[in-house]
């Protein structure tokens, strides 16, 4: 493996749930969940250590369960599970093309996969392991968004690249305005104080804190994910501490 064509050695990379999901993003696609393999596999090959962060959204939210009657506790603790059957979905995949896996979860859960352990999550990836992280921060109110940043501080990722389905970061809806403007780049002061719902003000704080630049770009597009590791600054907007 080759990685010195790549931009970041160690990345995180932050899935939505949807991702994972059918055309309306929800259950689970096999389909879906192939292609997210592929591009972490072409990933991988460039000799980038890659761990992932994945929502439960498909599945289940815990904030909108308890806007239909769930505790709200108890529903964040359902997400969180919703979380592990993604985590664990996606390493079936990824082993599949035999790429060595591990799942680790924020909530013990020992015939299923590891608890989250530092020290060894970090050990797995210097082995050329990818590293799923399930379970959110494994506890109620955070959303999976904070987890990655989490993580990613945690495990010295050099950036956290945000799948979505659009191709970076607008001033306004893309899909209701069609003037929207994209940034290329932006501030992490920027990015939260125009509260532009890409990720959360605690993930953008965590990451503004320790200075690791977030790449957010259109995860539906086959190749993005390859194209930003190898350095295509035409893709997505980087988020980081100083704007253009």
């Amino acid at each position: 493996m080759n990685s010195t064509q790549a931009t970041y050695k160690r990345i995180l990379i932050k899935l939505s749930g949807e991702a994972l999901g059918n055309e309306t993003g929800s259950g689970i696609s096999p389909e879906a969940i192939q292609k997210v393999a592929t591009e972490i596999k072409q990933v991988r090959d460039l000799g980038v250590e890659v761990s992932v962060v994945v929502g439960g959204g498909n599945i289940f939210r815990g904030f909108a369960g308890s806007q239909k009657g769930i505790e709200r506790v108890t529903g964040d603790q359902m997400g969180m599970l919703a979380t592990v059957i993604n985590a664990l979905a996606l390493q079936d995949s990824l082993e599949k093309f035999e790429i060595p896996t591990r799942v680790q979860t924020a909530i013990p859960m020992a015939q299923v996969a590891e608890p989250f352990i530092r020290r060894r999550a970090i050990r797995h990836l210097e082995k050329g392991r990818v590293v799923i992280f399930g379970g959110g921060t494994g506890n109620p109110f955070f959303s999976t968004d904070t987890a990655a940043a989490l993580r990613a501080n945690e495990i010295g990722a050099h950036a956290i690249l945000k799948a979505t389905k659009v191709d970076g970061i607008y001033d306004s809806d893309p899909r209701k305005n069609s003037n929207a403007k994209r940034f290329s780049t932006i501030s992490y002061e920027q990015a939260i104080n125009l509260r532009l719902g890409v990720m959360d003000a605690a993930a953008f704080s965590l990451c503004w804190e320790n200075k690791i630049p977030i790449v957010v770009f259109n995860a539906f597009v086959v190749g993005n994910l390859k194209r930003i590791i190898l350095g295509d600054t035409d893709l997505g907007t980087l988020v980081c501490s100083q704007s253009s």
